[in-house]
């Protein structure tokens, strides 16, 4: 009988040479993409060094690579300061006993999720166009925040409502029966465990909002951010696929710093919970069956 895992089998022999075959022929595979596609970009002068050297300039940095990045990143940063919360409190109107709480609820979460981001941002800055005094230099930022917040905060309610629904009943069930009422049980027994499992869930998603940033860059928007900025880089040096791969090296380590974040809250989340050292592990057993003597040998039980 092979030795098994949670989930699945320890692969024999002939599944692990199998299973390198695989990997090797993909690898293969890969590799011949990217020389494809390394020939076709060659064919057309991409790259040509003069179409790097743009990216050499403090000048391009500073004028057009910087501000979007920081654009980009304030509305992400906003997005998920305000999604957050607004998710975990959808999560538990979706999980309260009360239908006329529930029922609403889950029907917001349901609309805005099944909408598109950058129908939400199209809708977000036609209402703030011609029902607000919003100044026009930072109505594209409400408008693409709005939109984030709206899809991504539906999104996290289901993320939080499905981390706290894994949970064992018996903590709730415990912490009910020391008298503590609805609200203190959700907020300081269920949800800060709770956290711990949706972490990769949640990183996942605020990768999503740092992604969707790029979305308020179209015409009808206008926001600034970091491939908009880029834009009339394009116009000036005819470097469209080097400025491109620029900004997909920034978007691959910015996603990498918040994994990495994430990985280390996480980490830092488990060791809490672990006892310290030198404490004595507590009995369930009641003290009369843990001192019991078992008379026949001598020997405590």
């Amino acid at each position: 009988m092979s030795t098994q895992t949670v989930l699945y089998d320890i692969p024999g022999p002939k599944a692990r040479a199998r299973n390198w075959l695989y990997s090797v022929l993909f690898v293969l595979v890969l590799a011949l993409v990217l020389y494809y596609i390394y020939v076709g970009f060659d064919e057309k002068n991409q790259w040509a060094g003069a179409l790097w050297e743009p990216f050499v300039k403090g000048s391009t940095w500073t004028e057009f690579i910087l501000p979007g990045l920081l654009n980009t990143l304030k509305a992400a940063a906003l997005s998920i300061v305000i999604a957050l919360p607004i998710g975990a409190l959808l999560g538990i109107g979706r999980l309260s006993e009360h239908k006329w709480i529930r029922v609403p609820v889950g029907a917001v979460v349901e609309f805005f999720r099944a909408i598109p981001v950058l129908l939400l941002m199209v809708f977000a800055a036609a209402f703030y166009a011609f029902y607000t005094d919003i100044d026009a230099e930072i109505r594209p930022l409400f408008a693409a925040v709005t939109g984030l917040v709206l899809y991504n905060g539906s999104v996290m309610a289901e993320v939080f409502r499905a981390g706290i629904l894994s949970l064992p009943k018996g903590q709730g069930e415990a912490a009910s029966a020391l008298g503590m009422r609805k609200t203190q049980i959700m907020m300081t027994v269920l949800l800060p465990q709770a956290v711990t499992l949706m972490l990769p869930a949640l990183v996942s998603q605020l990768v999503v909002i740092l992604k969707d940033t790029a979305l308020a860059g179209q015409l009808t928007i206008g926001f600034n951010e970091l491939i908009r900025s880029t834009g009339p880089l394009t116009g000036l040096y005819g470097n469209t696929i080097p400025t491109l791969i620029i900004v997909a090296i920034i978007f691959i380590v910015l996603n990498l710093v918040l994994s990495w974040f994430a990985s280390w809250l996480e980490n830092k989340l488990a060791r809490r919970k672990k006892a310290p050292k030198g404490a004595k592990p507590v009995h369930d057993a009641p003290a009369s069956v843990v001192d019991a003597t078992d008379f026949n040998t001598g020997r405590s039980l």
